[in-house]
């Protein structure tokens, strides 16, 4: 009789997970507590793949021998920890589709830059003419291409959820850019917990695999000591020390292996000190795949960014406004800040994940020119930054926190929205909340 799978949630990664299950001759039925879109039910629909939504069905979902979960339902959940209860494996999509690939994995994770570093490390490849897929928190479902789309290399970012779930999975590249506090309401707001889940990159590598990380940051550095790591380290930094993989002298950048290479550091597309970071990472990975340094170096001259992350929107009666809605913690805030030339009016606020603004207190006195808050609960930010006497504003809509920003800018000066925190209260997502914000400042 053939093993019963479930997967719960039925979004890109559980769709993608059904359709390999189905390929690999499993017994599958997919369960989604909300309303399924209908472009995933229409292909679960065509295969003759059973799923149900708006509901879970538990005495069936108990029956299954596994159940592949959507990182987005937390491990706490009631039907979760029934599921434990009766030593069901719950894995990932990520760790189910490995093991029907024999691909080489680039995986990257990180608090912030993970995005720009994994699409950065696609563009190289691509640009190198290897036959790569994007996936995991961007690009396409890893089980979906697997099962139909199968490529020779796979560039995969990974959230700390996804890790979570991952168990034999393994990367040959891991890539961890930072770790600072994030997402600690799904951990208990213990912040071992989520650097645990983040350093499970490293799981499984043997000495054939490669270790990326930022060689500063202070977080990893205390944990190395803690993992008996087999795979050859990468680090990199800003200045040189011994055992770099890359880092900055005289204008340049340096890489030092495999093949040893520079380029002008005003030559790289990407600008700012952390999209030095994410271009290094993504140079030494290309370098450890083999990729020729010509490709790599004109590869990270010509990428064109992330949506989202620092998009310049538009200039409107001498303000520049940008959206990086994409900043969903502080500390990812923390870098816009730092790279603004000029005095800027912040848009920040949404769900709060157990967010600590100190970090971003002395920027915000140093840079900002007045304060949108915008979100349903705003207390925890009154509390915080309004003793700082700058201008601020309540809003619950972009438009509303467009308007405000408007009226608080002056010429040369800049509208960020880079907002610290979850987009869940008023939009449906990051993307959501970014494009909303693109299309107030086009209207104005």
């Amino acid at each position: 009789m053939a093993k019963k799978i479930v997967v719960l949630g039925a979004g890109e990664s559980g769709t993608g997970a059904a359709i390999l299950a189905q390929k690999e001759n499993f017994d599958v039925f997919v369960s989604d507590m909300s309303a399924i879109k209908d472009k995933y039910k229409s292909e679960l629909q065509k295969r003759g793949i059973e799923f149900e939504e708006l509901r879970h069905s538990e005495e069936r979902i108990l029956q299954a021998d596994e159940v592949i979960k959507s990182p987005g339902i937390p491990n706490d959940a009631p039907l979760i920890l029934k599921l434990k209860e009766k030593g069901t494996n719950i894995i990932s999509e990520i760790e189910f589709a490995g093991r029907y690939s024999d691909s080489k994995m680039v995986c990257i994770t990180g608090s912030n830059g993970k995005t720009t570093t994994t699409s950065l490390i696609y563009h190289i490849f691509k640009m190198a003419g290897l036959n790569v897929g994007l996936a995991g928190n961007i690009g396409n479902s890893l089980a979906w291409q697997v099962a139909e789309d199968p490529h020779d290399y796979y560039i995969i970012e990974l959230s700390s959820f996804q890790l979570d779930n991952m168990y034999d999975f393994k990367a040959d590249i891991a890539v961890l850019m930072n770790i600072t506090p994030d997402h600690l309401d799904r951990y208990g707001f213990e912040m071992q917990n989520y650097v645990d889940a983040k350093f499970r990159i490293i799981q499984n590598q043997t000495e054939n695999d490669a270790f990326v990380y930022w060689n500063d940051d202070p977080i990893i550095q205390r944990e190395l000591k803690r993992y008996g790591l087999k795979a050859r380290l990468f680090p990199f930094a800003e200045a040189k020390a011994a055992g770099l993989g890359a880092y900055v002298e005289d204008g340049k950048v340096e890489f030092t292996g495999p093949v040893q290479f520079n380029m002008e550091q005003e030559e790289l597309a990407l600008t700012g000190k952390h999209n030095l970071y994410n271009s290094m990472a993504a140079g030494i990975s290309a370098n450890i795949a083999g990729i020729r340094k010509e490709t790599i170096r004109e590869a990270l001259k010509t990428f064109k960014g992330v949506e989202h992350r620092l998009e310049r929107v538009a200039r409107v009666a001498g303000v520049d406004y940008i959206n990086d809605s994409k900043a969903t913690n502080v500390n990812s805030c923390w870098y816009a800040l730092q790279s603004m030339p000029v005095k800027c009016v912040l848009i920040l606020g949404g769900k709060d994940k157990g967010n600590d603004y100190t970090e971003i207190a002395d920027l915000v006195r140093e840079k900002c020119c007045g304060l949108v808050y915008m979100g349903l609960h705003n207390e925890k930010l009154h509390e915080f930054f309004d003793s700082f006497g700058l201008p601020v504003a309540d809003v619950q809509s972009m438009k509303d926190a467009v308007n405000a920003a408007k009226a608080m800018a002056t010429e040369g000066q800049i509208v960020l929205l880079s907002p610290c925190c979850a987009s869940f209260d008023l939009f449906k997502s990051y993307e959501d909340r970014g494009d909303q914000f693109k299309a107030c400042v086009r209207a104005l």
